[in-house]
C-alpha cells in the first residue's frame, strides 16, 4: 500500500510504501476510495493535539470497500462500502462507555491520530466503528459526511431547537449543516473571516438569510451559535450575538486561547458548551437522514500524493466546502 505519513510535527507528510496491513480478529481491511481532509488533520500535523502516535497516517473521513474481514467479524461482508470516522475504538467498560457517552471514553483510539487513517490506498479499522454506506453516491461526496457532517450534527444537538442559528467559520462542516438547518426550517446566519465576500456569497447561495464578517453582529439576536472556526476570540463574539438564555457551541477539537471578557457578556443564563467526538449512534442517525435531506457536498478533489497541498489550501481557505483525497 501507499500512504502519506507524518513522521514529525510541523513537517510535510512523506510519500511511503508500506506492507498491506493485516486486520486483527475484530477488524476489517478497507481499500480506500476517498478520504476527506479535515481541520483536525491540521491540528495533528501542527502538534496541537496531545499524545499522538508517530509516525501516523492522518485522515478520518474514509470511504472505501471492505477487502478482508477479521476472523470475528460477522456483521459486514467483503465488497461492502463502509465509512470510517474519527472515533476508531472505545474501551467499552469505563463510566462513559457504560452510560451512553462513548465519545468521552477514557481509553479511546482515534483514526488518523492514534491509529492509522485514510491518507493511504488501504487501511484497517475496528469493524464495530465502521458505518455501512450503501451504494448510492460517489465516495468523494460521502467522505466529508464522516466528520464535517457528523460533528456538525452533534453540535446541532447541543445547540437546541432554536429558530435562529449562527455559524462561525463557513467551511466543510458549516456548508453541510446549513443544509440540515434549512431542511428543518430554521434560519441560518453565517459568519466568515472579515472581508471574505466569496464565502459570504457561498453561504447565501446555500440559504443563509444573512452573511457577514465575524467582527460584525447579526441583524437580530440568535438562539444559538456554533463555532466551527478554532478561534478563541469568537467565544465572546458569539455570546454577544445570542439572546438571553442562548448557547455558544464550540465544535472544534482544538481552539486558540479564549480571551477574558466581562461577566455581563455571559450573564442572563447564556451558555458555553463544547462538543467532543461523536457516538456511533450519532453516525447512524445522521447517515440515515442525510439521503432524505439530499445533502450536496461541495468538494475539491486532490490526488493522494498532493495531500500537503490540500492541507495548505485548507489552512489558507483557498476552496469552498471540503477537500477530498483520491487514491
Amino acid at each position: 500500500m501507499f500512504a502519506m505519513q507524518l513522521r514529525q510535527h510541523h513537517q510535510p507528510l512523506e510519500w511511503v510504501e508500506l506492507p498491506d496491513p493485516e486486520p486483527g480478529p475484530d477488524e476489517i481491511r478497507i481499500r480506500i476510495g476517498a478520504c476527506g481532509v479535515c481541520r483536525t488533520d491540521l491540528h495533528v500535523v501542527d502538534g496541537e493535539l496531545a499524545n499522538p502516535t508517530l509516525p501516523i497516517i492522518p485522515g478520518h473521513e474514509i470511504v472505501g470497500r471492505i477487502d478482508k474481514l477479521g476472523s470475528n467479524v460477522t456483521s459486514l461482508s467483503v465488497g461492502e462500502r463502509v465509512g470510517i470516522p474519527w472515533l476508531g475504538h472505545t474501551c467499552g467498560h469505563c463510566y462513559y462507555c457504560t452510560h451512553g457517552m462513548e465519545n468521552l471514553c477514557d481509553h479511546p483510539l482515534f483514526t488518523g491520530f492514534t491509529r492509522n487513517g485514510g491518507y493511504a490506498t488501504m487501511t484497517v479499522a475496528d469493524a464495530r466503528y465502521a458505518f455501512p454506506m450503501g451504494d448510492k453516491g460517489e465516495d468523494k461526496d460521502l467522505a466529508p459526511l464522516l466528520c464535517a457532517g457528523l460533528i456538525g450534527w452533534r453540535c446541532l444537538s447541543k445547540a437546541g431547537d432554536g429558530k435562529k442559528i449562527g455559524l462561525y467559520g463557513f467551511g466543510a462542516a458549516a456548508h453541510i449543516i446549513i443544509q440540515v438547518l434549512r431542511w428543518q426550517g430554521r434560519e441560518v446566519y453565517a459568519f466568515t473571516s472579515p472581508g471574505d465576500t466569496e464565502k459570504q456569497a457561498f453561504a447565501r447561495s446555500l440559504g443563509a438569510v444573512w452573511a457577514g464578517g465575524s467582527d460584525e453582529l447579526p441583524p437580530e439576536q440568535l438562539d444559538a451559535v456554533i463555532l466551527f472556526a478554532p478561534v478563541g476570540a469568537l467565544v465572546p463574539a458569539g455570546l454577544k450575538a445570542v439572546r438571553k438564555g442562548g448557547k455558544v457551541v464550540c465544535g472544534g477539537i482544538h481552539m486558540s486561547p479564549i480571551p477574558s471578557f466581562s461577566y455581563d457578556t455571559l450573564w442572563e443564563e447564556r451558555e458555553i458548551v463544547s462538543v467532543a467526538n461523536l457516538t456511533r449512534q450519532d453516525g447512524l442517525d445522521f447517515l440515515k437522514l442525510a439521503p432524505e435531506i439530499g445533502i450536496k457536498v461541495t468538494n475539491t478533489p486532490y490526488a493522494l500524493k498532493d495531500a500537503n497541498q490540500a492541507l495548505d489550501d485548507l489552512r489558507h481557505g483557498r476552496f469552498e466546502g471540503a477537500a477530498v483525497l483520491i487514491p
